[in-house]
């Protein structure tokens, strides 16, 4: 760091995002993006959009929430449209925490949310996840904090029920409870029907990973219009323009192409069974998953290690050098092929290492 850096920020550790490596062409399943890519619609709109470049895009994304508002059965101003789910996430940590009331977070899930919290200089607490991987329900009742789950949760994959995520809110009617949805669409269940019997809920998604469009940065809020006023006010008072005219016109696309993202999910869903039958075969030990990745170890192999030899023949995985993680591989679904590339790489380092 410089000598101008401010010393308030001195114990801030930033986010360590999934390798994008360039010294070889790999099989890329560590940073859970989507193997299709974005519909017909969503490029054909952001090729349209580029011809508009000139001009500043719409800060209300009104068409885009409007298209969104009918296929959730919702009011367009209980929407806001971001700059990716992690935007949204840093606006409720300005917006619903501080030193009266810290964050509270599971010590094993997204490792945005420390982040979120140090950058903001937001007091939080850490809530150990049990022996199986798995939210206490327990732990979150009547709390008074700001909570953030992801559901399902990362990198574990592991979803809670809809009842249990009702527990948490109704317990703390004087907090607001953040609901992060990135990786729903793979098998969960969704709390967004919740918002308009809860005022302390907000949920998050993302457009990033079952709609294809990591590389364009979109995300959204649902929530009472009260909270989306909370969230708009922080939004503003930042970056009004924050999502670009290509962008909110793929959007839009993706959303009136929604029969594509559902029958892509679906088949993400079948390539997860089918990996996780095979890694069943070679010994791997694999935690139930929502999502499209599996969290999985095999006791005769440190993660490490074969994190490293999948690495040196062309496959990429992501690996955790964190206490209770450090067995474990997370592993992207992608296509078919590339999970049978998987497979095919891990017998032959099995095999080597006989």
């Amino acid at each position: 760091m410089s000598k101008y850096f401010s010393e308030k920020y001195n114990d801030l550790i930033p986010y360590v995002p999934g390798e994008q490596p360039k010294d070889m062409k790999y099989v890329k399943l560590n940073t859970n993006e989507s193997p299709f890519p974005p519909s017909k619609k969503a490029q054909e709109y952001a090729s349209d959009a580029a011809k508009l470049l000139a001009l500043y895009p719409d800060p209300d994304c009104t068409i885009l929430r409007e298209k969104m508002a009918a296929l959730y059965n919702l009011d367009k101003d209980e929407i806001v449209i971001v700059n990716g789910s992690d935007e949204i996430l840093n606006f409720a940590f300005m917006a619903y925490c501080d030193d009266k009331t810290p964050a509270a977070f599971a010590d094993i899930t997204y490792g945005f949310y420390p982040v979120f919290a140090k950058i903001n200089k937001v007091p939080y607490v850490e809530i150990p996840l049990n022996d199986n991987y798995e939210i206490n329900v327990d732990d979150y009742i009547g709390i008074n904090k700001t909570i953030f789950i992801a559901n399902p949760n990362a990198p574990t994959g592991i979803a809670l029920s809809l009842d249990n995520i009702e527990k948490i809110i109704a317990s703390n009617p004087n907090n607001i409870v953040v609901i992060d949805e990135a990786y729903v669409d793979f098998g969960a269940q969704s709390a967004v029907n919740l918002i308009r019997k809860y005022d302390n809920l907000l949920v998050t998604q993302t457009f990033s990973k079952s709609r294809s469009m990591a590389g364009a940065r979109l995300g959204m809020g649902f929530a009472n219009k009260k909270l989306i006023q909370d969230i708009n006010t922080i939004r503003y008072s930042t970056n009004p323009y924050n999502v670009n005219r290509m962008t909110m016109a793929a959007g839009i696309g993706t959303i009136e192409d929604n029969d594509y993202m559902v029958n892509n999910c679906k088949t993400i869903i079948q390539n997860r069974e089918y990996t996780i039958n095979k890694l069943n075969e070679l010994g791997f030990v694999t935690l139930p998953s929502k999502t499209n990745f599996v969290f999985t170890k095999n006791e005769k192999f440190s993660g490490e290690y074969l994190y490293k030899k999948l690495k040196e023949n062309g496959v990429l995985v992501r690996y955790f050098n964190k206490a209770r993680l450090d067995k474990y591989l997370r592993i992207t679904i992608g296509s078919k092929q590339d999970m049978d590339v998987l497979i095919e790489k891990l017998i032959k380092i099995m095999e080597e290492s006989k």
